[in-house]
């Protein structure tokens, strides 16, 4: 098989992390791939920011728990109420992919680097799992307060955010709908 499909086809979403931090050089060549995702006319309006820091990790979940509690969310609310409860879960590495409120296409362009980061790290058995509650950071003052600290531009939205890590675990893949293919002929 060819080995990028296989990559593709061995991809999950990992939820369980070791606590060893992944190495530099695995990291920049996640990151390398990440600004080579296609993205329109070329425009590269977007930020990856790199947290290694479990205090300031921690601290992010702390605020973002806060502000799921006071969305209303019930679904969400239920899941921050669990004991074991961390939006990252407890990954070593999370990059946040921001970038410009008004660029044309942006979410998109973003999206196709997401999938290059958690491309990347599969071809180097680095588990990852991208995560959109993130989103929930910046919904108060003090999450926007943080802005400044993770280095985020004026002008710059958050889009999401991807846990990285080695794989504690190897979850099975899950089923997929193969009724989603129309042809025309």
């Amino acid at each position: 098989m060819n080995e990028t499909i296989k990559v593709i086809k061995n991809r999950r979403s990992i939820r369980k992390y070791k606590a060893e931090q992944i190495n530099a050089a695995e990291l920049q060549e996640i990151l390398d791939c990440a600004i080579l995702a296609p993205n329109a006319m070329n425009q590269q309006k977007w930020l990856f920011t790199v947290i290694q820091s479990k205090a300031v990790l921690d601290r992010m979940v702390e605020i973002i728990k806060e502000n799921i509690f006071n969305a209303g969310n019930d679904f969400m609310k239920e899941r921050a109420s669990s004991p074991d409860y961390h939006t990252f879960y407890n990954a070593p590495t999370v990059i946040l992919i921001s970038a410009v409120e008004k660029a044309p296409w942006i979410q998109v362009d973003c999206g196709l680097a997401a999938e290059n980061i958690t491309l990347a790290a599969e071809a180097q058995n680095i588990g990852s799992c991208v995560i959109a509650s993130s989103r929930m950071l910046f919904a108060s003052e003090k999450g926007n307060a943080m802005r400044k600290e993770l280095g985020m531009p004026e002008g710059y939205n958050h889009v999401c955010a991807i846990a990285l890590g080695y794989k504690d675990e190897n979850p099975e893949t899950p089923a997929r709908n193969k009724e989603v293919f129309n042809y025309v002929k």
